[in-house]
């Protein structure tokens, strides 16, 4: 079972950076999909960016061109750069291994929170 664990959340102004990093444990990770999610206070966790073991990227509309997803297969780590930052951005952010259709198959971690202000 692949565990994952989220880091490199806080709190920052409307137009600031932050880059989140997702370290996961077990084999085959270079192989893997693998996604970052966000789940805002009252609402649904969504999926907000994709990069596929060949390293092709997918994002979801109301990030594309602010976010960028990466991974670094020799440390099992993948990272979500996210710049512009909005108000709307704050939620909770987690990674997840996914299978086919994007579907997560890995265990949730505790992920990591940020927030930002306007």
């Amino acid at each position: 079972q692949v565990q994952l664990v989220e880091s490199g959340g806080g709190l920052v102004q409307a137009g600031g950076s932050l880059r989140l990093a997702c370290a996961a444990s077990g084999r085959f990770f270079s192989i893997n999909a693998m996604g970052w999610y966000r789940q805002a206070p009252g609402k649904q966790r969504e999926l907000v960016a994709v990069i596929i073991g060949g390293g092709g990227t997918n994002y979801a509309d109301a990030v594309k061109g602010r976010f960028t997803i990466s991974r670094d297969n020799a440390k099992n780590t993948v990272y979500l750069q996210m710049n512009s930052l909005k108000p709307e951005d704050t939620a909770v952010y987690y990674c997840n291994t996914l299978g086919r259709f994007y579907v997560p198959i890995g265990s949730w971690g505790q992920g990591t929170q940020v927030t930002v202000s306007s």
